[in-house]
């Protein structure tokens, strides 16, 4: 959710944003997602193979994105990634309850 949080304040706020802003929400974004990928579907994940599979795709996809945003300046394109964040979040807080 923080990633979410910083990728929309930086949509909300582009034309007010630096470079160096934009880039800082940006980079940590990447991080998560190159945690979350290496994590998922390393050879210890008791994830399903199809889900690490899902995982994978859903990154590259992620790191694709976040080169196009930073190289069209189009701010629209980080919706799709706050999006993914919010549901990949809301997704994990959900299990963490239901397994309480």
């Amino acid at each position: 959710m923080k990633a979410a949080a910083r990728l929309q304040l930086i949509k909300d706020e582009w034309q007010e944003s630096s470079l160096a802003e934009k880039d800082d929400a940006l980079v940590y974004n990447r991080k998560l997602w190159s945690i979350l990928v290496t994590s998922a579907t390393s050879d210890e994940s008791q994830l399903p193979q199809d889900i690490k599979n899902n995982i994978a795709s859903l990154a590259v996809f992620v790191f694709k994105q976040t080169i196009a945003v930073i190289t069209t300046e189009n701010p629209d394109k980080i919706n799709s990634l706050i999006s993914i964040n919010r549901a990949i979040a809301e997704g994990l807080r959900a299990r963490a309850e239901a397994t309480e």
